[in-house]
């Protein structure tokens, strides 16, 4: 009998590996098999160059079959694929496969990994990464620029006073709460910080997504989709979609409660020969802009800008007011 598949935003779990051990991780079977169905979804017969006869279809998107004929690979094949049995699969059938689905680069890596998962020797999780004090040194010399580092789980690690200034005062959250998907599903005020919170929302759970690929076995990972899952519609419509994405370079508008809104372009970094996959990013605005403006004065008030709409954050905080390890 076929594996069922999960019902659309559900988030699959399996059972720990070890008997007795409590954690529960992402079920690389189920996300296969929801991350095909949803790119199939996405296409008609006319996209991938077949005819559309009219019958009424009783899915959205194309049929397996028809998917299997643009890929060159049988439907009986696909289908197992589909049902999250990936065993022995070779690269050139999902490259076919790629193809025909029209997977973007990111895509087209997040189902490699999640049909050929990496076998990982079993070790603990540290709840948090280590930052190199030399980061934590560049960060500083960067004043002026918003500026923070962040790892797995979109875990924020460390930062500037601007960054603070900018985004709300880190410092004054508890540490397991300094992470951007925490923030944007469970804070209301990065609703009013986020002038398209929409596609902020969006670009956290593709990065999520990104990580789940490559980190199934993650039990803190696993626990944190299950949290937003149960505390945030958004988050369940958003990580139903099945969308990766990792944003390196754009443009965002803040709306800040000090000095309005802000027009700013973002950079971000990965950290080379770095095991803890930390990556670094950095705010600017437009040369002469009034936003390059309104940037400069939140710098020179540093986290003090942020008081006012950090007060969501809770009060379960420490005081370290510029990273943490």
């Amino acid at each position: 009998m076929p594996p069922a598949v999960p019902r659309p935003g559900a988030v699959t779990l399996t059972a720990p590996e070890h008997p007795g051990h409590p954690e529960q991780h992402l079920d690389p079977r189920a996300e296969l098999s929801e991350f095909l169905r949803t790119r199939r979804a996405r296409l008609k017969p006319a996209d991938v160059g077949l005819r559309d006869y009219g019958r009424r279809r009783r899915v959205p998107g194309l049929r397996r079959e028809e998917l299997a004929q643009v890929a060159g690979v049988s439907a009986a094949y696909y289908t197992r694929l589909e049902q999250g049995n990936a065993r022995n699969v070779s690269r050139e059938v999902l490259d076919a496969i790629a193809g025909a689905l029209e997977l973007s680069d990111a895509e087209r890596t997040h189902l490699l990994r999640l049909a050929r998962p990496r076998r990982h020797r079993r070790r603990p999780v540290p709840r948090r990464r280590q930052v190199r004090p030399a980061l934590r040194e560049l960060l500083t010399a960067m004043e002026g620029v918003p500026a923070y580092v962040w790892g797995r789980r979109t875990d924020v690690l460390a930062w500037n006073h601007t960054a603070s200034a900018l985004f709300g005062d880190w410092s004054a959250r508890a540490p397991e709460q300094r992470n951007w998907a925490r923030i944007t599903f469970l804070d209301p005020a990065a609703r009013r910080l986020f002038a398209d919170w929409e596609s902020k929302a969006y670009d956290v759970v593709g990065q999520l997504r990104l990580d789940a690929g490559l980190h199934a076995d993650d039990p803190l990972l696993a626990a944190l989709i299950g949290e937003l899952s149960l505390r945030s519609e958004d988050f369940r419509r958003l990580w139903a979609a099945h969308d990766v994405k990792r944003k390196t370079h754009g443009g965002m508008r803040i709306v800040h409660p000090m000095v309005g809104e802000l027009a700013l372009r973002y950079e971000t970094f990965t950290l080379p020969d770095d095991d803890q996959e930390q990556s670094l990013s950095s705010y600017h605005a437009e040369p002469g802009s009034p936003s390059e403006e309104a940037l400069r004065l939140l710098a020179s008030w540093g986290a003090d800008a942020s008081r006012d709409f950090s007060a969501d954050a809770g009060t379960d905080a420490d005081t370290d007011t510029g990273t943490e390890s």
